[in-house]
């Protein structure tokens, strides 16, 4: 069954006359065309038995071929309202419209009130639930493109890892990293590269500036590729020149907790089963309070998708899912030490995607 196939059972099963996806990660999804719209109209109309339309800027039609879509395209031009052109095409097919399922998490409050008007009198309901349970369980087609993904942003970090001397700055360091990236023909990484050095490695979410790398700094690399449509996330970090032993005592312990969520991985098992085995290192090792974030996140077309993996989350993974593990220790006084993988549920276990060595690595100061 086709993933157009899918949502049409879904419309029938729940009597709704249309769905209406509009986030740019679940329009290629459903129809195999990427975009990033701005500020423009993009999405998709989906009927229980109608010819589905993609709608869009009217310069992106002939890509919206390209991409394989050989349905109805409908563009509309910066001086019209694409609203209208939405209105034309379902009148086009004859429809009666009285329920159309949103993606309630992306439609802005404006554009929610544009569809009530041209549509009267129409319910609103929730699609994104629906989404989610599609997106959630990869192919064996998603999955080549995501073992790629992670095969790439391994190599990136071990581009990084050649890349640290003493006197470089964090963006010197980043700049080679997506340089080699780019020769690789990767287009575009699936979030900004993180390269933090030093006392920068105790913010999880720092940002890459003109600090110097000095000896005994540890060095965390948080980068990920988007590979066919599909994303990659990989965190490792490691010491330049030899770790001090407070450094080295957290460097071990977020890598037991992240080894032991990760040989945990198998379908039957939950989220917050996951969550609290790492959490439980981390807090036996007097860390606890240095753990400030969940352990992971769906991966696939976006970089943070369904369904997130914390502490009380009760959801049960299956045979085909694909997140991130990543527990984490962010000690100002001492160092900040991440390690993350990318893994897949499979029938009686775990596939780690990202190859990268966890042992820590120490490069020559």
């Amino acid at each position: 069954m086709t993933k157009l196939n899918e949502i049409q059972s879904y419309l029938k099963e729940q009597k709704l006359d249309a769905a209406f996806i509009t986030t740019p990660d679940n329009v290629f999804y459903v129809s195999g065309f990427r975009s990033e719209p701005h500020e423009r109209l993009l999405g998709v109309m989906i009927f229980q038995d109608a010819e589905p339309f993609v709608i869009c800027p009217l310069m992106e039609i002939p890509d919206v071929k390209a991409a394989g879509w050989t349905f109805d395209t409908v563009g509309h031009e910066d001086t019209e309202d694409a609203w209208d052109v939405v209105l034309n095409a379902v009148k086009a097919r004859d429809l009666t419209i009285n329920e159309i399922a949103i993606e309630k998490s992306h439609l802005t409050v404006e554009r929610l009130e544009r569809m009530e008007e041209i549509f009267e009198d129409v319910t609103l309901s929730r699609l994104d639930d629906q989404l989610n349970q599609m997106r959630v369980i990869k192919d064996e087609d998603e999955l080549i493109h995501l073992r790629k993904a992670a095969e790439l942003a391994d190599y990136a970090i071990e581009v990084g890892c050649r890349e640290i001397a003493e006197g470089k700055t964090e963006l010197e360091i980043l700049m080679a990293i997506e340089f080699e990236m780019k020769k690789k023909g990767v287009q575009k990484m699936s979030f900004d590269t993180m390269v933090l050095s030093g006392p920068k490695t105790a913010s999880p979410h720092g940002v890459p500036g003109d600090r110097k790398i000095q000896k005994g700094d540890f060095i965390l690399f948080d980068l990920g590729v988007v590979y066919n449509g599909y994303c990659s996330d990989i965190t490792r970090t490691v010491a330049f020149g030899e770790p001090t032993d407070a450094q080295r005592e957290i460097y071990e312990t977020v890598r037991l907790a992240e080894e032991t969520a990760v040989d945990m991985v198998r379908p039957g098992v939950t989220a917050m089963a996951l969550d609290k085995a790492a959490r439980d290192v981390i807090t036996n090792a007097g860390y606890g309070e240095y753990f400030t974030h969940r352990l992971g996140h769906g991966l696939g077309i976006s970089v943070h998708e369904y369904p997130s993996i914390t502490g009380t989350n009760p959801f049960v993974l299956e045979e085909g899912m694909v997140f991130t593990i990543e527990p984490g220790i962010y000690k100002a006084d001492v160092t900040g030490v991440r390690i993350e993988d990318d893994v897949v549920v499979t029938k009686d276990g775990v596939e780690v995607l990202t190859k990268f060595p966890k042992e820590l690595q120490i490069i020559e100061a």
